[in-house]
């Protein structure tokens, strides 16, 4: 049609009419493939590595935890359910991260505190359970597990008691690394963990997260405590944009409407990293921000009123400057939002994109509802 050489071509359809909003920007979109309705409380969503099928953690009505294996099945709505099992107490996290990509065991933690590992070929029985934390995991992550990962293969936990443990799956029976509050001092609910900086097989951080803003980062070679930043907010989420490279940023998001990013090139003596802040459009708490596997400028982020917002990191022109005495800090860049959708009236409580699939994701929220989601175009980002 004429309307293709037409100098607004991108704004008008194939036959001159133009197309619904949602076409208008030439950028990436947000699309909802499917949605499975589930009858559990969904607290976890991750798509199993190297396949097309996805686990669901969470609670039924009774307490009890469930564990659902869904594969996606165009003839069949979209989504199947493969597997289903109940178990004790209520699952609240999992991660893939410290499992080869050959063996594909699921690592979680649930609300009485174990932290368990599970093959998922034969899930009767956990290949580990220990008593991590002395009441609910709040957050799990993995590391030294996949392809391109450095160093032993380790899990780290975070617990409503406040302690922060780290575990080598090669050994089951107690942790290889503890950071938990000084005597006498009040503990605070530490609500995320995060592995990074593991770019060798030396070096490797995990960050913490807690509820009064504290966000501490954990060295593991040194076994010392290498920053601390408050950001005066409950912290929901911590994570690098990349587990196994020299530490580059950090993203954490708060309760009321924002989150931050840390420049994690360089650390300022006094100063620590230096930070910007973002005020997210919509009014909720920022659940998480979870970086893109093919591009960690890219993050979804997670808002507790059911939005979707993709927003892209754009670096400062100068990355590091000198403070007066000649001593060199870092300079955070701005975050810039890409697009947003509301897809739920409730919390998006949990995000997976696809390790193998670029813009295929899986969400879930307290709508009962689990969604396959599809971002569109971001190689234009």
């Amino acid at each position: 049609g004429k309307s293709e050489s037409t100098p607004s071509r991108s704004r008008q359809g194939r036959h001159g009419r133009t197309p619904v909003a949602m076409d208008l920007s030439a950028g990436p979109n947000i699309l909802e493939l499917y949605q499975k309705p589930v009858n559990i409380t969904t607290y976890d969503t991750k798509w199993i590595p190297t396949s097309a099928r996805f686990v669901v953690l969470g609670s039924y009505a009774r307490a009890t935890g469930c564990l659902q294996i869904y594969s996606l099945d165009t003839e069949n709505e979209g989504v199947k359910l493969n597997t289903e099992l109940e178990k004790k107490a209520a699952f609240k996290c999992g991660t893939f991260g410290a499992s080869s990509l050959r063996e594909r065991h699921l690592a979680t933690g649930n609300f009485e505190g174990y932290l368990q590992l599970w093959d998922l070929q034969r899930p009767e029985k956990p290949l580990m359970d220990v008593k991590a934390h002395t009441s609910i995991v709040n957050a799990i992550d993995g590391a030294g597990g996949q392809r391109s990962g450095y160093g032993p293969p380790e899990l780290v936990t975070g617990g409503r008691d406040g302690c922060v443990r780290v575990w080598d799956v090669r050994q089951k029976d107690a942790p290889v690394a503890i950071f938990e509050p000084a005597e006498g001092v009040k503990a605070r609910d530490c609500w995320s963990v995060a592995f990074g900086n593991s770019f060798n097989d030396e070096e490797r951080c995990v960050l913490a997260g807690y509820d009064n803003g504290d966000v501490k980062m954990f060295d593991l070679r040194t076994g010392t405590v290498r920053s601390e930043h408050n950001v005066r907010n409950g912290v929901c989420s911590v994570e690098f944009d990349r587990k196994e490279i020299a530490m580059n940023k950090f993203v954490v998001t708060c309760l009321e409407s924002a989150f931050t990013v840390f420049d994690a090139r360089t650390q300022h003596p006094a100063k620590g990293f230096s930070s910007v802040t973002e005020k997210v459009p919509v009014s909720a708490t920022v659940w998480g921000a979870k970086h893109l596997p093919q591009n960690r400028e890219v993050s979804m982020v997670l808002g507790g009123d059911g939005t979707l917002m993709l927003y892209k990191y754009q670096y400062p022109d100068q990355r590091v400057v000198k403070d007066k005495d000649g001593v060199k800090m870092g300079v955070a860049g701005t975050m810039n939002l890409v697009n947003s959708k509301n897809v739920s009236t409730q919390p998006i409580s949990s995000w997976d994109w696809s390790p193998d699939k670029e813009g295929l994701a899986v969400c879930g929220s307290f709508d009962q509802t689990v969604r396959v989601v599809c971002v569109t175009r971001l190689n234009t980002l």
